[in-house]
């Protein structure tokens, strides 16, 4: 893996990265540790995975907190934050990383129960340990950041509707964040290769990532847009509060 951020750039810092036993958010989290902050690894149902990462980060010299959590759960999640405060008393970053939808056998509503109100939930369950100069991450895609003007797959459209609706909803946070000194900042990407999602699109519509990568003329892989996740927790807040990824000239306005 490369190294986004210069090592030591975040020593003393704390992030905690949803969704980040594997993909996107496990190297996401490993640029954070290699740029020096301690790091609470969340995940669903992927302990093995998530002990291994933690083991591996530890090597780097910095702190990591593996918590089990369904996002979805108020319950769930108010004990990882209890977690968190007991281990570092305070967070420096959270990257709300962790979405899906596509997944079989959930209920009608999960996409927008997950992408939208979970999101919600885990920032204000969160609050408590922001502070001046903390900094909040949400990770989304092009086909949901530009869903009400640029169509989907529709095998996709439930998901990009749902990340919208939790876009939108914590972007109407912004000022009581910013009231508190603390940033907010969107990461949209294109379709990226190897992700669970990318998998399951292909499967539903067999040529959709080969059409897009044409399109685009190039597709992020998961460390190199992870990587950009990583830089949105260091690097100046854009104007719009929004860091585009990747080709953006197929899609419209928001």
């Amino acid at each position: 893996m490369s190294q986004p951020i210069p090592a030591g750039s975040l020593s003393g810092k704390t992030a905690l990265v949803t969704g980040s036993s594997r993909g996107i958010g496990a190297d996401t989290a490993a640029y954070l540790a290699q740029g020096g902050a301690n790091v609470v690894i969340n995940f669903r149902n992927k302990a093995p995975r998530a002990e291994k990462l933690a083991t591996q980060l530890r090597e780097l010299g910095v702190d990591v907190l593996v918590v089990g959590a369904d996002l979805t759960d108020p319950a769930s999640v108010a004990d990882m934050m209890s977690q968190v405060k007991e281990t570092f008393g305070a967070l420096d970053l959270l990257v709300l990383n962790a979405s899906g939808g596509m997944e079989g056998g959930m209920g009608e509503d999960y996409a927008l129960v997950l992408n939208r109100d979970a999101q919600l939930n885990v920032l204000d369950a969160a609050a408590p340990l922001l502070h001046d100069g903390s900094r909040v991450v949400f990770v989304t895609s092009h086909q949901a950041h530009f869903i009400r003007t640029t169509p989907t797959m529709p095998e996709y459209e439930p998901v990009a509707l749902s990340k919208r609706a939790g876009e939108d909803a914590l972007r109407e946070r912004i000022p009581s964040l910013m009231e508190h000194g603390i940033d907010f900042v969107v990461v949209s990407g294109d379709m990226i290769e190897g992700t669970i999602t990318a998998t399951l699109l292909e499967r539903a519509n067999p040529g959709a990532i080969a059409e897009r990568r044409e399109s685009a003329g190039k597709l992020y892989n998961v460390s190199e847009f992870a990587a950009e996740v990583a830089l949105a927790a260091v690097e100046p807040i854009p104007a719009d509060n929004t860091r585009l990824v990747g080709d953006v000239s197929s899609f419209g306005g928001e």
